[in-house]
């Protein structure tokens, strides 16, 4: 193998290279605390590589990065959230497993969008005027975790769903975090298998990639960190609320 194979093993142009290492970065960077920024990557990936091919690549970018915040942030979980919210989750994954190879991508991506957009806004409503805890609705919490598991396999971007149930509880900042890294790292470790068997969308070429950036997302992990310890807890609460509001526009974007 050559060297440019090795540092190179999907054998794409440059850019696209130098683009999927600032991906990493950026994955890296929200998994330790700036919670919404990995959803900038997912609109990057899917131009570069393909919608289906750019979810394999990312996944295993998502896991290492859940990886990171685990170890910084494992004392901080609460896991009756994570039970509470899981069964749903999964069936939404299983779901997605039997219908995202006919699924319209750019359908997909506006149907998350608007419902992205409706959670925010009833959670800014709630953040401003009520201060109960919506989470309480089995409705919500079941609907949610629906939802998100179908949009995490379908493109990982589950996220913003999920980070808005986590912000309804009203967690304190090191909490959400916490709760927030061991709920990605069970769900994400579970759909591994299902790309590599169902999709195959992970081949040793992608994860050799993964691998190879692994450096780079654990540098970001540790800028994340260190910019999440400078700001203060209600200053970050609405500081999520503007990424997942852009991740939502991100997602009408083809």
């Amino acid at each position: 193998m050559s060297i440019e194979n090795f540092i190179n093993p999907l054998n794409t142009d440059w850019t696209t290279w130098t683009i999927t290492v600032v991906c990493a970065f950026c994955v890296g960077v929200s998994k330790s605390g700036l919670k919404g920024m990995a959803m900038f990557v997912i609109p990057l990936l899917a131009h570069l590589y393909g919608g289906k091919a750019s979810v394999g690549i990312l996944l295993p970018f998502l896991l290492m990065g859940d990886l990171m915040a685990v170890r910084f942030y494992y004392k901080s979980g609460k896991i009756k959230l994570i039970i509470k919210l899981l069964p749903w989750a999964f069936i939404g994954i299983i779901i997605a497993v039997f219908v995202g190879k006919n699924i319209n991508d750019a359908q997909f991506k506006q149907t998350m969008g608007i419902a992205i957009l409706i959670c925010l806004a009833l959670l800014l409503y709630n953040e401003l005027k009520s201060k109960r805890n919506v989470s309480d609705s089995k409705f919500f919490s079941s609907s949610l975790g629906v939802m998100g598991g179908f949009a995490t396999m379908i493109g990982n971007a589950a996220g913003p769903i999920f980070n808005l149930y986590l912000l309804s509880i009203r967690l304190p900042k090191e909490t959400y975090i916490g709760t927030g890294a061991w709920f990605y790292l069970i769900l994400n470790s579970s759909k591994i298998p299902l790309h590599i068997i169902s999709w195959q969308t992970i081949n040793w070429q992608t994860i050799h990639l993964n691998l190879l950036l692994f450096p780079v997302l654990v540098s970001g992990a540790f800028v994340g960190k260190k910019i999440v310890s400078y700001i203060p807890e209600k200053p970050y609460r609405y500081l999520i609320f503007t990424i997942i509001l852009l991740s939502a526009i991100l997602l009408f974007i083809k």
